[in-house]
């Protein structure tokens, strides 16, 4: 239900004093004596008073001070109230603007005339943007074959996804093997070797290698429910995998690292992989051969059709779409990619279109206006509730509980790792003002008809412009100078660039 967010401190203090060696040895109880001076506690300071001259009382948490603030704090029956209501209870929720949950309403004057049914559950995965993406396909296979309710298999996708970026990871892993291994571009690849989370040019090196199927041809498994332990298993095989290349590429006595010994020991390893993805989702249908698919219209017609996974994909137009981003961090209509993020290798590198957020949203409320949903990747965790389906950057109130008022830029959001793109969603509706500017939009997710309203969520305008990062949209939508910027020669990212997170 999107990635999890970490942030790390960094904490700074001088060195610890050490001992004059210059003068006569001291005895062992002496030296022992100066050896723990530094870190002796005393009844002023909660943390250690070092020797003279190594640090000032500033430097350290004073507990007496902390106490005294305590004390302070509780003065005020405002903070006694808050301290009964916020320690008992999840503070997001104390915090909510009744009037914002009550503005945020299901009406929209802008909308797809179809939207897709019924609503999915990505369940114990991080699928959002499989699943998002086959919700965006399926709208137009359901206006084509006249289906009310319809779905599109995600697991078949995630299958072929485990295969390649296992591949993808394989072969970054020879391809960066002059590197030491604690470089940070080789610790960013084995973080993370394979994980279920993806980006939009993602979906389209799939769509166009594996095509697509109905749900009721490759079903979800257990393991595409719950992809923890596959994900684990396989990111496990990958690292000791990856040592295993890079000590046979530093003994090849060939040009780089490529070889013959190499790719068989290479070979050998996807085996692996693909038993591994096999035995835990089943052998998905082949991209060549036909199947047959067998249904009823919206009218209670038979029909069936035979055809294979990549004619099937035929109707999707998938290479068509273009990934603009808003990132106020880097210039715009500046075309930008991230170096080693992809899933196919050979294929698409991850690639987006930096535009104004103004112009992002009326290139999403055109595409709503010509009827087609929207791919979107934002940061669904902040100032949002699942379960009421609100993301309103006015819902949690902390200045009124904590008197703490959050003030970043999205730019300096981005810089700090406050956030990221985190989930990937669809956009069928929006409401414009009299002006033709969006009020609010509303958003099919992937979480099953229980959060939300039936598994529609209402988004608020300025929640979209601070914590939504990325449309996929028709280039119709967007004027020439946008669409010229995906001839530019791309300025890359590193790997570990927010903008290399995956939905």
């Amino acid at each position: 239900m999107g990635a999890s967010q970490s942030s790390l401190a960094a904490s700074h203090s001088r060195p610890i004093a050490r001992p004059d060696r210059s003068a006569a040895k001291a005895t062992p109880d002496a030296e022992l004596n100066e050896k723990f001076q530094a870190v002796r506690l005393n009844d002023d300071h909660l943390y250690a008073t070092p020797a003279e001259g190594v640090l000032s009382e500033a430097d350290s948490v004073s507990r007496a001070k902390a106490e005294g603030y305590i004390r302070q704090l509780l003065k005020d029956p405002k903070n006694r109230l808050g301290l009964s209501a916020l320690s008992t209870n999840n503070p997001n929720k104390v915090l909510e603007i009744p009037s914002t949950i009550l503005k945020d309403g299901q009406i929209f004057n802008v909308a797809i005339p179809r939207e897709g049914s019924p609503i999915t559950d990505q369940d114990n995965s991080g699928r959002c943007w499989i699943f998002a993406a086959t919700n965006v396909f399926r709208i137009a296979i359901q206006q084509k074959y006249d289906i009310k309710e319809f779905e599109l298999s995600q697991a078949y996708l995630f299958f072929w996804d485990q295969v390649e970026k296992a591949n993808y990871f394989l072969e970054s892993i020879l391809d960066s093997a002059d590197e030491d291994i604690e470089s940070r571009l080789v610790s960013t690849l084995t973080d993370n070797p394979v994980q279920d989370g993806g980006q939009w040019d993602m979906i389209v090196n799939l769509v166009s290698k594996y095509g697509i199927v109905p749900q009721a041809l490759y079903p979800d498994s257990w393991n595409a429910h719950n992809t923890t332990t596959m994900t684990s298993l396989l990111t496990s095989m990958l690292r000791e995998d990856a040592l295993r290349l890079r000590s046979a590429a530093a003994a090849a006595k060939g040009p780089g690292a490529r070889t013959r010994e190499t790719r068989e020991m290479k070979d050998r390893m996807m085996q692996d992989v693909v038993r591994v993805v096999t035995l835990c989702l089943g052998p998905p249908p082949a991209a060549d051969d036909k199947f047959t698919w067998e249904f009823y219209t919206g009218t209670k017609q038979y029909k069936s059709v035979s055809l294979t996974p990549l004619e099937f994909a035929d109707t999707t137009h998938v290479k068509r779409f273009i990934s603009l981003v808003n990132d106020p961090r880097n210039d715009l209509n500046r075309l930008l990619t991230v170096d080693h993020l992809s899933n196919v290798w050979g294929g698409r590198q991850v690639t987006y279109v930096n535009v104004d957020k103004e112009v992002l949203k009326q290139a999403c409320v055109g595409m709503l206006k010509k009827g087609l949903p929207v791919f979107f990747g934002s940061d669904v965790g902040k100032q949002s509730d699942g379960a009421k389906g609100i993301m309103d950057t006015d819902l949690v109130d902390y200045e009124l509980g904590f008197n703490v008022k959050l003030q970043m830029s999205k730019a300096e959001r981005l810089r700090t790792g406050e956030s990221k793109m985190n989930h990937a969603m669809v956009l069928t509706a929006v409401h414009l003002d009299k002006d033709g500017s969006p009020v609010r939009w509303r958003v099919e997710n992937s979480w099953s008809a229980s959060y939300g309203t039936e598994g529609y969520f209402v988004m608020s305008d300025p929640w979209m412009d601070e914590f939504c990062y990325q449309a996929v949209v028709d280039p119709s939508v967007v004027d020439k100078s946008v669409r010229d910027v995906l001839k530019q020669e791309p300025k890359v990212l590193p790997l570990w660039d927010p903008m290399g997170a995956l939905a």
